[in-house]
């Protein structure tokens, strides 16, 4: 048999561990001062201990007789009846509210209505509506811990893959979705752009046996190459002792001889403070190299920069720079290759913006298409590093990865191009003159910022 009722007022306490014999003391005499209230048939209480926080919680559904009574208590004795509990235990619990409505209810226990265990808020799926957890409260096993961490490359319809490939293959489609408001499929911009840089530099520059040493056993010289060092720094010996033999003849001839010579022959060193600065490296192939680290003339520099780019720390510089055949200013420049590409971002976004005044687009909007842009080259270039390398291990010929070389190289400006048309919507002449102005600042830009960047790397070595 069942009745019909009217709604259930809901009343959801969760209270500190340390005061829950006071409230449960104070919580059954003010039920029982809420049943003597028109229009409430009865009350019914349940007990959630430590599901939240750690703290139990308390949950009363009031039975209205109908939404009239309802209505009138809220705005009467409602106010009067929360200020009782406000008074006891302020800052010591949290109450939420809210109204549920019933269409039969029998002597049987009803169980409470869930709510989220981060947020609090009450639960109508299987996710909270305000903060987004799972609505599951018990420890995942080690499979779903996978399933959440690799989620989004493992399932097909994933915010990853349906970023990724219309990124790789529809030019400028994800940027006119974007603009369009179709945002939620999509992984955001700038995590796009992140991910795609990150994963594209551990793929270019990272060398497990030069970064993870220590893992792998330190490659067994054979007799030959052991020779050949050996008989490379014979090599060397020998012909640092000719021109230490060569440098103290020339000093015991005459001055007018000196001259002579050094008129008719080309010079093998350069004189500084009557002595000789020599900067020879033999390589192993025993022959001999010089890196002529002569102070250069920075008079035609404007004066901000020579000031700064004095003879002698150029000289310097190349000193260090040279002394370990380049190696940290290499390993320099690359450390600084991603921050030189960020900030490349913002002035090819300006220059859209110069391109297109009358689009009425925001800076915020060119800065997204280059944003893009960038991210499709890094998937492109890593999708290609790849490939080459995979060629390499099948031992396939090197005109098939020579050929796929050549097809990227011809597809980013091509992806650049129907990218701008599409976005922009503009005639092929018109979007041709732009991309022709666009393709030279790319490389005016590139070479600008990598100048800066070198130097950078110079000087910190």
């Amino acid at each position: 048999m069942s009745d019909s009722f009217g709604p259930v007022y809901e009343v959801s306490y969760s209270i500190d561990p340390d005061i829950a014999g006071d409230f449960d003391a104070w919580l059954g005499p003010h039920i029982e001062e809420m049943l003597l209230v028109p229009g409430i048939i009865r009350a019914n209480t349940y007990t959630v201990d430590g599901t939240h926080e750690h703290r139990p919680r308390r949950v009363t559904h009031y039975l209205f007789a109908s939404n009239t009574d309802l209505d009138n208590y809220l705005v009467g004795p409602a106010a009067i009846m929360r200020r009782s509990s406000e008074e006891l235990f302020a800052g010591h619990f949290s109450v939420s509210r809210q109204i549920l409505h019933e269409t039969a209810l029998t002597g049987e226990s009803q169980q409470p209505t869930e709510t989220c265990l981060n947020c609090g808020a009450t639960l109508s799926g299987q996710y909270c509506g305000e903060c987004g957890q799972r609505a599951k409260s018990r420890l995942i096993s080690i499979w779903e811990l996978l399933q959440d961490a690799f989620g989004d490359i493992l399932e097909v319809d994933s915010r990853l893959w349906r970023t990724l490939i219309p990124l790789a293959t529809r030019p400028g489609q994800l940027t006119r979705d974007y603009l369009e408001g179709r945002r939620a499929r999509f992984m955001p911009p700038f995590r796009t752009y992140l991910v795609l840089s990150i994963i594209f530099f551990l793929v270019a520059f990272f060398d497990p046996r030069e970064e993870l040493g220590i893992l792998f056993e330190p490659p067994v010289e054979t007799v030959g190459e052991t020779d050949d060092a050996q008989g490379a720094a014979v090599i060397r010996d020998e012909i640092l002792g000719e021109l230490a033999g060569e440098i103290v003849s020339a000093e015991n001839q005459p001055a007018q001889e000196s001259a002579a010579q050094s008129q008719s022959q080309e010079p093998s060193h350069t004189a500084e403070n009557d002595g000789y600065n020599l900067n020879i490296r033999i390589d192993n192939d025993g022959t001999a190299g010089t890196s002529d680290c002569t102070a250069a003339d920075a008079g035609d520099l404007p004066p901000w920069m020579a000031s700064r780019l004095t003879p002698e720390r150029l000289q310097s510089v190349c000193e260090r720079v040279s002394a370990d055949d380049g190696d940290a200013f290499l390993s320099k420049l690359l450390d600084n290759v991603p921050t030189a590409l960020f900030v490349l971002l913002p002035l090819m976004a300006l220059i859209l913006k110069v391109l297109y005044p009358l689009s009425k687009r925001y800076y915020v909007e060119h800065l997204l298409f280059v944003v893009h842009f960038h991210a499709f080259v890094f998937l492109i270039l890593t999708l290609q590093i790849l490939f080459v390398r995979m060629m390499s291990l099948a031992a396939l010929p090197e005109a098939i990865s020579a050929i796929s070389v050549f097809l990227v190289s011809l597809y980013i400006p091509v992806y650049l191009y129907k990218s701008m048309r599409r976005v922009y919507g503009q005639g092929h002449w018109l979007v041709s003159l732009k991309f022709m102005v666009l393709l030279l600042s790319y490389f005016g830009g590139l070479t600008l910022i990598f100048l800066f960047v070198a130097l950078f790397a110079a000087f910190s070595i």
